[in-house]
């Protein structure tokens, strides 16, 4: 604990807030947006909704900040916000628009601040003067970093009229609903202050008790209740309650805390400028620093942003991030020394080095619970929630519902994890947001069958679902993973897992029951990774220019097996990738690669005309080769996300490996058929 904090002054804000300013309605028609800009006011019929314009849904976080600006971690992003923002076939928003037009509140619909976890997003609406953003539903990690910074957030339409009329408005509108930890984060003005009123006692922590004589200590729980139950932080201060429920809120200790160079800096600032130049992290030897976002950013960065200084204030996150690393005596997995690239994208290295079942562990990313593959609950958190981390080395916790997802059956050989977890984006269930801040666990013979690297598939993805987390209780396949990858022992391996199961009367938000057999290949068509529908259902062939395979999601060892099986089967047939593809595969790690080098696997790749890249996050995030440069090219990608401009202009389908492998191969989207097949299906 650091004593300058404990004598700092804390006050909660006023209890009733007054917003002045206009209202900025994110609409899905582009001139609504433009007259605004130009200082008309839209009318809204609160009584009658219908007669209202269709709100755009869906609004991600890199619609919000586009990956590049991301890049400043100042006041400066005030001019940014919703600079990404599709409507219609355009961009109807110029930078320092919204600042100048004087909104105080933005409306949006269904499921706003979907994909990255990054802070910046909020923090620019702040910077540019929003106090408040409504919506139909707002996803988790971005609503809960609006309240860390304390931008208000409501799903409340008729505060609208009142916002309009400059009424005052309790500050309760903002709190209704919400449990006792975060009510008090928004009266505190954010998650900062109100971790310094908690370390000065001045705050309610609701204790997480045992109901009636003991019985939650034999409640039935799913496997990740039974792992917050382990974490959760008692009203003594000590680690572990007997049980948790959904609902139950309190602040969990991490067991690893990690972050990349997109938020590091920004967290440090905010450490340097909220506790002090020279203040200590707690237990430095629990996080990690990673240097994977941006390595390649180079040779793909426009000239246009060159020349507004995006690529230096890029050289700065790296530089910012190596120094407060050094200061503070953390780890920091970095660029390669003898070749460009990095060591990998931290979710491949966490899951091969660093996570083990049954722990919880908290990451600057939205695809942090990708380590759910081997049974441990990680999600992904933002700035705020980071620098406060490495003061208490704990996280702010509302224990979350489960769904649980059971894939039956046997699937079809050409059928990976990819086209399971684009098929549970495609389900009305998941697209309505019902899913949303919801435990993703996944069940069933389909999933046993499937390697911890394709499992961290279907869990890294529980972020485009929108979920908390994804989890698969861990079984002998772990236990194999943690032997091999790691060389742990395997009576230790097979202790860590006791226990790490849900038990049979668990209670669930919702059941989802498929069928693998049903499942054939699929893609997501651009502009959502919900847009799910089979290869063979659509109508016309799709002729691609780019493929790509690489990222946390597709750059694992199991995924090169698959790219290598389809080239490999090509050669064979005397074919290559076409002329018309540029076919590009991107290691998630070194290991990844050297396991690469040891299959032979990188000679096939070369023979057969495909662009092998280093580690690092690349094309997936705008910042590497593969991205696409024109509006109309078609790319077909093994990444996990295709929101508007998240990787260039183009048109973006979303596919398993095999697919984008055999697509690469024919020059336009086909299923792969393996020549093995008659005997696989015979078998």
């Amino acid at each position: 604990m650091i004593n300058s904090l404990l004598e700092r002054k804390i006050e909660k804000r006023p209890d009733k807030v007054r917003l002045h300013g206009r209202i900025l309605f994110l609409t899905e028609d582009p001139e609504l947006i433009k007259k605004q800009l130009a200082g008309e006011d839209l009318p809204w019929d609160s009584a009658n909704p219908a007669n209202n314009p269709k709100l755009r849904d869906d609004i991600s976080t890199d619609e919000i900040t586009p990956a590049h600006y991301c890049f400043y971690f100042d006041e400066t992003l005030g001019e940014i916000p919703y600079l990404g923002l599709k409507c219609g076939s355009g961009t109807p928003i110029g930078r320092g628009d919204v600042k100048r037009g004087g909104f105080v509140c933005a409306v949006s619909g269904k499921r706003r601040g979907k994909g990255s976890s990054r802070e910046q997003s909020p923090y620019a609406e702040m910077c540019a003067g929003i106090r408040v953003v409504i919506a139909e539903n707002i996803e988790r990690i971005y609503k809960q970093n609006c309240q860390n910074l304390g931008l208000l957030t409501s799903t409340n339409f008729s505060l609208i009229d009142r916002i309009r009329g400059g009424e005052e408005i309790a500050l309760s509108e903002f709190t209704a609903g919400e449990d006792e930890i975060t009510r008090q984060v928004i009266e505190y003005g954010g998650l900062f202050p109100f971790n310094v009123a908690r370390m000065q006692g001045k705050v309610f922590l609701p204790p997480i008790e045992d109901a009636g004589g003991g019985a939650r200590a034999t409640r039935a729980m799913t496997l990740a209740e039974k792992i917050f139950a382990r974490h959760m932080i008692n009203e003594k201060g000590e680690v572990g309650v007997p049980s948790v429920k959904p609902g139950d809120t309190g602040f969990a200790r991490a067991d690893l805390r990690f972050s990349h160079e997109y938020v590091t800096p920004m967290a440090a600032i905010f450490f340097e400028r909220y506790v002090g130049k020279d203040a200590k992290v707690n237990d430095p030897s629990s996080i990690i620093f990673f240097r994977d976002h941006l390595t390649f950013l180079d040779e793909v960065i426009s000239e246009e942003k060159k020349k507004l200084g995006l690529l230096d204030l890029a050289t700065q996150l790296k530089l910012k991030q190596q120094d407060f690393a050094a200061k503070q005596g953390i780890k920091l997995h970095g660029e390669l020394k003898d070749r460009k690239g990095s060591e990998g994208i931290c979710h491949s290295i966490v899951l091969e080095s660093y996570a083990l079942p049954g722990q919880l562990n908290i990451g600057s990313d939205s695809h942090t619970p990708h380590v759910g593959a081997i049974g441990c609950v990680a999600f992904g958190i933002g700035t705020t929630d980071v620098f406060n981390s490495w003061i208490t080395k704990d996280v702010r916790v509302k224990v979350p519902e489960s769904v649980r997802i059971v894939v039956r059956g046997k699937k079809h050989p050409n059928v990976t994890a990819k086209d399971f977890i684009l098929k549970i984006l495609s389900l009305d269930y998941v697209r309505s947001g019902k899913a949303l801040a919801k435990v993703m666990e996944y069940a069933g013979e389909a999933i046993e069958e499937l390697s911890v690297d394709e499992r961290a598939t279907m869990t890294n993805m529980a972020a485009e679902i929108g979920g908390f987390t994804g989890i698969v209780a861990p079984d002998k396949k772990a236990v194999d993973f943690l032997v091999e990858r790691r060389g742990m022992n395997r009576a230790k391996a097979e202790a860590m897992i006791k226990g790490l199961y849900s038990d049979p009367s668990a209670q669930y938000a919702h059941v989802i029951e498929l069928d693998a057999t049903d499942i054939t290949p699929m893609v997501a068509t651009p502009g959502d990774p919900g847009n799910g529908k089979y290869v063979r259902d659509l109508n016309t062939p799709v002729p691609i220019e780019i493929a790509y395979g690489g990222t946390c999601t597709a750059g694992k060892n199991e995924d090169m097996d698959m790219y290598a099986a389809v080239l490999a089967d090509a050669l064979k047939r005397g074919k290559h990738v076409s002329d018309s593809v540029k076919f590009y595969i991107q290691f998630g790690s070194q290991e990844t690669r050297e396991y690469c080098l040891r299959k032979g696997y990188l000679e096939v790749f070369q023979k057969s005309g495909a662009h092998v890249i280093e580690p690092s996050c690349g094309a997936c995030i705008n910042a590497g080769p593969g991205v696409s440069t024109r509006p109309d090219q078609v790319v077909i990608s093994a990444q996990n996300r295709n929101f508007p401009g998240r990787s260039g202009p183009g048109q973006m389908y979303l596919a398993s490996p095999y697919t984008v492998a055999a697509s690469a191969v024919a020059g336009y989207i086909v299923e792969y058929e393996p020549s093995e097949k008659k005997e696989l299906v015979g078998a």
